[in-house]
């Protein structure tokens, strides 16, 4: 331990030693044990290290639950990001971390944006619409916080700043692996409204990386985050590649906002293709590509005509494992004020409503949607729905 400590950056030694560890809580109990796992990040052994990383995952960050440990750990581990064994390689820790061997610094710049992440919870309730996840029952089952997890919330919101500033760095890092890490971060980061005067700067830095040299999935991370931030993509919505092409559509506001709407809409028009650009991915999304690149166009779109004719060629494909990320999702932005029997149904919405009936007995297109129908405000079977027809 001495020896650790001794070799760490005077600003991670400060912190382990000023922090009353024993007074904060972990997702098990008393954090007291969290300092030997911090210093165990910089452990000659690669094994010890990875261990140490799941400690982080499994205790400090328990499946994105902030704890009052989560921030001055996350300090720690933004002061530690220039120490010389965070270019050492290692494997994963769990059986399902099967990907190629990654830097420690790599994984502790994911672990800052998971961190990130979570801190954004129900920030931005219009933002988390276009996640591919969100479902409209969330915001109703949303329950109150704890006095400690309130305090973890805003010890972690507080921080951001600091944090932010550690991995900037690394949008420009040499190693592609560390310089996406850092951009999934970045991404996380800048959603925070207190950081919006840093996205110019990290915008300059991001364009340098568009160039020809890049592969198309540098190309297409850096689209999406510039236009998730709100910078103008409309350059990029004519590329040469359909994958940075449709990432640079991404964005909730466009000065062109038609075309941005037609990049995605014809991305949605082959699927299967879509879904192939990135089978790893990009950083910060989970699930099939076209999910996000669904809800996207759904929010983009002014009205439900516009997204109308591909949205129901999705439905009528059915398929039971996209309920929650396609077919719940698209009725929900038919009704979106919700179904008024006293007004008559659009040809759109007729033309959605017949697609699920035609289905359901295949797909169970709407037995297996009953919340999304329940939300929109229409009968929850095929017999009622068939009935409004």
């Amino acid at each position: 331990m001495a020896r650790i400590l001794s070799g760490l950056p005077e600003t991670a030694r400060e912190l382990l030693l000023r922090t009353n560890w024993g007074s904060l809580q972990h997702a098990y109990g008393s954090a007291e044990d969290v300092p030997g796992s911090l210093c165990a990040l910089v452990d000659e052994d690669p094994e010890v290290r990875s261990k140490a990383l799941a400690a982080l995952d499994m205790g400090v960050l328990h499946q994105g639950s902030l704890y009052t440990v989560t921030a001055p750990a996350a300090l720690f581990v933004a002061a530690i990001l220039e120490h010389p064994i965070s270019l050492a390689e290692h494997g994963g820790h769990f059986p399902w971390d099967d990907g190629p061997p990654r830097s420690l610094r790599a994984a502790l710049l994911v672990w800052l944006g998971q961190v990130a992440e979570s801190a954004t919870y129900g920030e931005d309730p219009m933002r988390a619409r276009t996640d591919w996840q969100w479902v409209p029952w969330h915001d109703e089952t949303r329950r109150e916080h704890d006095p400690d997890e309130l305090a973890a919330l805003h010890a972690c919101r507080g921080i951001r700043p600091t944090l932010y500033d550690a991995v900037e760095p690394f949008l420009s890092s040499p190693d592609p692996h560390v310089r996406e890490a850092a951009l999934g971060a970045a991404v996380q980061f800048l959603f925070a409204p207190g950081l919006a005067d840093r996205i110019p700067r990290a915008a300059r830095l991001l364009q340098a990386r568009l160039g020809d040299a890049a592969g198309r999935r540098e190309r297409a991370s850096v689209a999406r985050a510039l236009g998730v931030w709100g910078v103008d993509t409309s350059d990029l919505l004519a590329d040469s590649d359909p994958a940075v092409r449709v990432c640079a559509a991404l964005g909730p506001v466009h000065a062109d906002r038609p075309r941005a709407l037609a990049v995605l809409l014809d991305a949605l028009r082959d699927p299967r293709t879509t879904d192939g650009w990135f089978p790893e991915p990009l950083p910060g999304l989970d699930g099939w590509f076209r999910f996000t690149v669904l809800r996207s166009a759904l929010a983009l779109a002014e009205t439900f005509e516009e997204v109308a004719p591909v949205a129901v060629t999705i439905v009528a494909a059915g398929g039971m494992s996209i309920i929650d990320y396609e077919c719940g999702p698209i009725l929900f932005r038919a009704f979106a004020a919700g179904y008024d029997p006293a007004h008559p149904l659009t040809l759109a919405q007729r033309d959605l409503l017949r697609a699920f009936v035609d289905t359901d007995e295949a797909t169970a297109s709407i037995a297996g949607n009953v919340l999304w129908f329940r939300a929109a405000g229409l009968p929850e079977n095929r017999e009622g729905i068939a009935a409004l027809l």
